[in-house]
């Protein structure tokens, strides 16, 4: 069905693991060789990505930025360009996603809103009302619009660190078994280093939204939450 999500456990795999294992353990010339490994595994990111949009059926910025991203990378890659072009790369993606959660601070829709302030969790409705009564609507908003220079912060962290991890880790010529190795330990450490802090931060922000909805609406947590 078109409405159920992914696994989150299969997305991992396809589009970190098996990448990275195939770059470190398989680029070999008694395997399949620097070029063949990238292709391959970049192959699996990249398809995976084609099937859950036909899957789907919904464009995803998000995803769409993703999927530039694997194929600057087999480019950078297949055409050895110089180490300096991924480490851009590494840091352009997040940085370009980081710049549009800031922009839409400006906007009537901010992303953290669209994000975390989901009706089918919370009943938005009864908050609204709350706040309109005690006069904390625009208290609330400001807290929506920290949250999301916060939310455009974690991108910003993102950014900086891919840079300098890629800087770091990869220093062999592009086309090279050595460069699509240092390629998969990147993806690893990335995950470990960027993702994971980067799950925190998210959960962070949810958490200063959540105190700061029971604070200005004094509505109990089954208040709050939508149950149905």
């Amino acid at each position: 069905m078109t409405d159920k999500k992914s696994n989150p456990l299969v997305d991992l795999a396809i589009n970190i693991i098996i990448p990275s294992v195939i770059l470190m353990k398989f680029s070999g010339e008694d395997n399949l060789g620097p070029v063949n490994a990238l292709i391959i595994a970049l192959a699996f990111p990249l398809g995976w990505g084609g099937y859950e949009l036909i899957r789907f059926r919904k464009f995803n910025f998000i995803s769409a930025l993703g999927f530039i991203s694997v194929l600057l990378t087999g480019g950078i890659g297949l055409l050895q360009l110089d180490n300096q072009w991924l480490a851009v790369k590494e840091a352009a993606i997040p940085g370009i996603i980081g710049l549009i959660v800031f922009g839409s601070t400006f906007t009537p829709y901010p992303i953290v809103n669209k994000l975390l302030l989901n009706e089918a969790v919370m009943n938005l409705q009864l908050i609204n009302q709350q706040l309109a009564e005690r006069n904390n609507t625009d208290q609330f908003q400001a807290c929506l619009r920290s949250a999301n220079y916060l939310f455009a912060g974690t991108f910003a962290f993102s950014s900086v660190m891919n840079f300098i991890l890629a800087t770091w880790i990869v220093t062999s010529p592009a086309g090279t078994e050595a460069f699509n190795e240092q390629l998969g330990e990147l993806q690893l450490v990335s995950y470990a280093m960027i993702a994971l802090p980067s799950m925190v931060m998210m959960f962070g922000i949810l958490f200063y939204l959540w105190k700061n909805i029971r604070r200005l609406t004094d509505l109990t947590m089954d208040d709050i939450l939508n149950a149905k």
